[in-house]
């Protein structure tokens, strides 16, 4: 009779994670913080009516998160979107807030893109067929978001 091989039960550590990693280069976040911060003021003073919020979830879950949103509060909905990429990324992120502005989801009305190494603002509003403007002004919110970066 032979007796049976026994194996010492395998402990596997636990997987690594880093809840606090962003995977954008300092530009983009002093972007969207500088964005936010001088947006912020205009709102607590009246001048707009939507707040600014970094990196905020759409929905409740598991959403997309755009760059900036301006959350219209009484309502629940964004109605602003702010996408910052370098000129690879613009395409992509094009798309992006296309089918976000466009869909009923979230209330978005206006969707900016913009692109850092350029400094060239893309707008795209609800209804535009797909077809976006090379500018920084928001109807939404009527303020140039050129000079905020």
């Amino acid at each position: 009779m032979t007796t049976p091989v026994t194996y010492p039960e395998q402990v596997h550590p636990a997987p690594i994670v880093n809840d606090m990693s962003v995977n954008a280069p300092i530009i983009h976040q002093r972007i969207i913080a500088r964005l936010t911060a001088k947006l912020y003021p205009l709102y607590e003073s009246g001048k707009i009516a939507y707040e600014p919020l970094p990196e905020t979830m759409l929905g409740e879950y598991s959403s997309p998160t755009p760059d900036v949103i301006l959350y219209e509060n009484d309502t629940d909905q964004t109605r602003v979107i702010i996408e910052v990429c370098q000129t690879r990324g613009v395409k992509g992120d094009l798309q992006k807030v296309v089918q976000l502005t466009d869909g009923a989801l979230y209330g978005i009305q206006e969707a900016f893109v913009y692109d850092y190494k350029t400094e060239k603002w893309l707008r795209y509003r609800k209804g535009d067929g797909g077809q976006a403007t090379e500018s920084s002004f928001s109807e939404v919110l009527q303020i140039d978001l050129g000079p905020f970066v």
